[in-house]
């Protein structure tokens, strides 16, 4: 287990103390006025750490708006139909993580008693030790320390800790322990939101702002002039894949195409289809190549024009005719909702 070095200033019992307070009063000063810290709620707390997994605030905001519109408390979650919970969540991706938290609402909202434990939150769909941890100390007060990407970035640099971590995962995993060490007791909640605020705003992975960081008199790496060498991740190589998609239209509908293993993450969501070669005539117009990047896989998926074979068996392909007016009625990957309304106005325009 990762401990403080006895030479760091943080091991005086005294100064972890002055730390804190540091980091507090910036923090009730500097933090960013989000929508789930004014007026907050278990609920908010909730929806905001599922939508903020892999994903950046700016993304985020207009679509926690939007879903307390639609979905203001676990209650009227738990009543929705996972067709329009899969709507709401479109465009944020990592569809699993809309799926679990229509799970866990209808977990929660059946309860008499909201438990405010961490081995309680640790049972729920989607709930690992981060947001466990978030939850119980944000809105219980519970002394539980988070270790996100932040909260690593931050503490790596801190304590100049030279480790190289095979991924941010095993990276969070092991510097947890840190993470606890240093926790204020009195304020947990306020004070990991602090250092993930510290880490999101000041102690950016790249040209961090030392001059201006709160806890550079604690900071081995500030002084040394060296953060950006910190943390230590392992290079992860990438794979690249490349994709036919097809564009085939008849009178006012597109013909998409809807996922339907429920073991996989895109289960419910319409894209464009692939997959379909032997049902189109070979001749194709290229309309468009568009990029994306899932995980470690970067995907070239090529947009090409057909027409369809009118012996193909739509229902075996997982194939619909989808009326352009009824488009936004159904939930479609994010990227392929931009991509299809693009061709179609190239389309129209010429």
């Amino acid at each position: 287990m990762i401990k403080i070095a006895e030479k760091h200033i943080l091991s005086k019992l005294e100064e972890r103390e002055k730390f804190q307070n540091v980091l507090l009063e910036w923090f009730d000063q500097a933090q960013r006025q989000l929508p789930w810290r004014t007026d907050p709620s278990l609920y908010k707390t909730v929806v905001s750490e599922f939508m903020l997994q892999q994903t950046r605030v700016s993304t985020v905001l207009p679509y926690f708006k939007n879903w307390l519109e639609k979905f203001p408390d676990f209650h009227a979650l738990a009543q929705a139909k996972e067709e329009e919970v899969l709507k709401g969540w479109e465009g944020l991706g990592y569809y699993s993580r809309a799926r679990n938290l229509h799970k866990l609402a209808r977990i929660v909202s059946s309860w008499k008693l909201i438990p405010t434990d961490l081995e309680s939150w640790l049972s729920l769909p989607g709930v690992g030790p981060y947001i466990a941890s978030a939850v119980t100390s944000i809105s219980f007060n519970q002394t539980q320390a988070v270790c996100d990407g932040n909260v690593v970035r931050v503490l790596t640099r801190i304590f100049a800790h030279e480790e190289s971590f095979k991924d941010g995962s095993s990276a969070q995993k092991k510097m947890a322990p840190l993470a606890t060490q240093i926790l204020n007791h009195e304020r947990p909640g306020d004070y990991n939101q602090a250092v993930m605020e510290l880490g999101a705003t000041v102690c950016n992975r790249q040209s961090p702002l030392c001059t201006i960081c709160p806890i550079y008199n604690f900071c081995r790496c500030g002084k040394q002039g060296d953060p950006e060498n910190f943390p230590v991740l392992a290079k992860k190589k990438k794979s690249y894949q490349k994709v036919i998609r097809f564009w085939v239209e008849k009178k006012g509908s597109i013909l998409l195409q809807k996922t339907q293993n429920k073991g996989t993450r895109m289960a419910g969501i319409y894209e464009l289809p692939q997959n379909i070669e032997s049902e189109l005539p070979q001749k194709a117009k290229l309309l468009a190549v568009r990029k994306r990047t899932i995980g470690q896989v970067e995907y070239e998926e090529s947009i090409q024009q057909f027409s369809l074979n009118p012996n193909c068996d739509l229902e075996k392909k997982s194939l619909e005719w989808i009326q352009w007016e009824k488009l936004n009625e159904i939930t479609l990957s994010g990227p392929h909702r931009k991509w299809i309304i693009e061709i179609k106005s190239n389309l129209l325009r010429f």
